[in-house]
């Protein structure tokens, strides 16, 4: 196995987090938010009624509408590359001059053009030739901005209670009604920035590759595995743990110079690396395996395990009793 296998994928993940990590405050001094009561646990109900009906959605469509699929390919890529076009500005104006100013009072935003640019660029090379370093790329940019907004909405409490809740949906998508496994197969298909892909060497051709042919080779021989797959999401949800905490922890520094906060963020991020490296285990074996309940569990024992060590409480940054609303 290649070192691009290997070591692509954990890379992808981790800096997705990483990504978000860096987006959260910007995020929110851009008003990008969203959410006057992050502490609400019924904020997540809106985002788990899309997470679970989506998927389905999808898999009747391409069931019962199979010629529409491009339209449905082109509907989706422009919704990805819109949102890294929002999510982008406030990020590239992190590095970037203040708008440079004229004397009629005038100012050029450079930030705008430059996240224009690369949406647009995005936009098109998904439609023309969705390899799998540009799938990569966009999700890359797609995910840390999703699980950064995800992250800044949701509060400690919410967070813990999503990330359980997925984790046995997930499961149960995976190994009772494996419509998940559908749902990969049809993304894969439409060559969508949703599904990460890591092969063993750069010549690998994406848009040749069928995901379904390609498991049941692998099923049959594992050694003669092309590629490793991983849902955008397996990398998003766990991170919203890692953000969320980032984000909502009490702000006093270790040492008078560690951030308590982002040390419980970067716990909360191992926690869930070790999940993923037992994932990789299993997926080893050549059958799908369900994500979330190695990913989550790790990350939120890493909360769990962390907290306590690093804020001497074992109230987790959570106001009890809480209200739900």
């Amino acid at each position: 196995m290649s070192f691009l296998k290997t070591a692509g994928l954990p890379l992808i993940y981790v800096g997705v987090q990483v990504l978000a990590i860096i987006l959260a405050f910007p995020f929110i001094h851009a008003g990008l938010q969203g959410s006057a009561n992050p502490s609400s646990v019924t904020s997540i109900l809106p985002l788990l009624i899309a997470i679970v009906g989506a998927p389905l959605l999808i898999i009747l469509f391409a069931k019962r509408a199979p010629t529409s699929m491009g339209s449905l390919r082109f509907l989706f890529t422009s919704v990805i590359c819109f949102s890294i076009l929002i999510t982008l500005q406030p990020a590239i104006a992190i590095v970037l001059p203040y708008p440079l100013g004229f004397s009629s009072g005038y100012s050029l935003d450079f930030s705008i053009y430059i996240a224009l640019l690369i949406a647009s660029l995005s936009f098109l090379t998904l439609l023309i030739e969705p390899q799998w370093y540009v799938v990569d790329s966009v999700g890359f940019l797609a995910g840390g901005s999703l699980t950064a907004l995800l992250g800044i909405f949701i509060g400690i409490l919410p967070a813990l209670i999503f990330l359980s809740i997925l984790m046995v949906y997930d499961a149960i998508a995976v190994y009772w009604t494996k419509h998940m496994i559908s749902l990969a197969d049809v993304v894969s298909d439409m060559k969508l920035p949703i599904l990460m892909v890591m092969p063993s060497e750069k010549s690998f051709d994406y848009t040749q590759v069928s995901l379904k042919d390609h498991r049941d080779k692998v099923r049959s021989a594992p050694e003669e595995r092309e590629a490793l797959f991983m849902g955008l999401g397996d990398a998003v949800i766990p991170g919203i743990l890692v953000v969320s905490s980032y984000v909502f922890l009490p702000k006093i520094h270790l040492l008078g110079w560690i951030p308590a906060d982002l040390l419980t963020a970067f716990c909360v991020m191992a926690g869930s690396l070790v999940g993923y490296l037992v994932l990789m285990k299993a997926v080893s074996s050549g059958n799908p395996q369900a994500g979330l309940p190695f990913l989550n569990g790790g990350a939120i024992a890493g909360f769990l395990l962390s907290y306590p060590l690093i804020y001497h409480s074992f109230s987790y940054g959570i106001a009890w009793p809480f209200t739900l609303l």
